[in-house]
């Protein structure tokens, strides 16, 4: 599938969380540990929010590990709120509308999983976007046609209703297409001042997802870990797996669980999609 990364807090370096660790999101774009597959080639994706009121974007289908200008960009944008995707293509087209993050005004969205025998419930889903927000889609992949029902759905107004009757639109479709299990999914969706993360999958057992724990718990488990010093006590990051060993660092997020993100503080909440 695919891994990716949430942070929020005081401005940094994209370098430092893609780059740094000792699992950093490129390295995982290389050897995951975690994931359903160890290499995640397929693309990739930097979201960040800076002096304009809509966030910036690079993409691109070369591999993370291979891209000079991922190097040159990350080293040079700091940023509060960054959001960050390494691909593994479930079968989509290999293209640069294809990668994540997915933008619609102020909000970016990513996503690790898939929708399970897309083709045979592609057209009923995309049938169901507002005819306002279809011709905005520029993709082919599921996560993208996702983005799209959950905006549908009221996604600007509420998130997690919104990703809930998204998800629950998926599901009902499939099962009148018999299609079992449709739904494998940990996204991330953010409107540059709230992140919500979710982690869900009809089967029951969704991918792996991660939530850093307090900074200044960290640093006084951990006097000598030098990139700890230099992140405000309200930074966060949400991750399909660790980027460190540093015990006491992450918390796993349980299944069926929306994290909402928001000034220095996280928030569970259960998650379970809504039927139409």
């Amino acid at each position: 599938m695919c891994r990716w990364l949430a942070y929020s807090g005081s401005p940094i370096l994209p370098e430092d969380l893609l780059f740094e660790p000792v699992n950093s999101l490129v390295v995982q774009s290389k050897h995951s540990q975690m994931g359903a597959e160890s290499v995640n080639g397929d693309g990739f994706g930097l979201g960040w929010y800076g002096a304009r009121g809509t966030p910036g974007r690079y993409r691109s289908t070369e591999p993370a590990w291979n891209d000079l200008n991922l190097r040159e960009i990350s080293a040079q944008a700091p940023s509060g709120l960054i959001f960050a995707h390494v691909r593994a293509t479930s079968g989509s087209p290999v293209q640069q509308t294809n990668c994540h993050p997915f933008r619609h005004g102020r909000w970016l969205w990513m996503h690790n999983g898939g929708i399970a025998d897309f083709a045979v419930v592609k057209r009923d889903l995309t049938l169901a976007v507002d005819p306002a927000l279809f011709p905005q889609i520029a993709g082919s992949a599921d996560s993208e046609l996702f983005f799209y029902l959950a905006l549908t759905f009221g996604l600007e107004e509420d998130p997690p209703a919104a990703v809930a009757r998204a998800a629950g639109l998926i599901e009902e479709t499939a099962a009148r297409r018999g299609v079992e299990n449709p739904l494998q999914m940990t996204v991330a969706t953010t409107d540059g001042e709230t992140t919500w993360a979710f982690r869900y999958a009809s089967d029951g057992s969704a991918r792996s997802l991660f939530h850093s724990t307090d900074v200044d718990t960290l640093r006084h488990q951990h006097p000598d870990h030098p990139v700890l010093h230099d992140l405000s006590p309200d930074s966060r990051i949400v991750v399909s797996e660790p980027l460190s060993d540093l015990a006491g660092a992450w918390r796993e997020i349980p299944q069926s669980t929306c994290v909402v993100v928001r000034a220095g503080r996280e928030e569970e909440r259960e998650f379970r999609p809504t039927r139409p």
